[in-house]
């Protein structure tokens, strides 16, 4: 059999307010990447306020998954 190539994933992790949305941003674009959200409540739809929710302006062209695909009452 082949070898498998695999690709790195980085994960950033840290308490609120720190700094993971931009670091994540900067990283993305550094290695053209995209962004999957681990976050348990910006899944929902709405929820914008008390999330510290990436905006679509923070986003900067930049893929970002998980984010808004739920709605609170699901």
């Amino acid at each position: 059999m082949g070898e498998m190539q695999r690709e790195k994933v980085a994960v950033i992790i840290g308490p609120t307010a720190v700094g993971k949305t931009k670091l994540s941003i900067d990283l993305a674009k550094a290695l053209n990447g995209e962004i999957i959200s681990g976050d348990s409540m910006q899944i929902y739809r709405t929820m914008d306020i008390g999330t510290a929710k990436v905006t679509k302006e923070e986003m900067d062209g930049i893929p970002h998954y998980m984010v808004d695909i739920k709605d609170p009452e699901d």
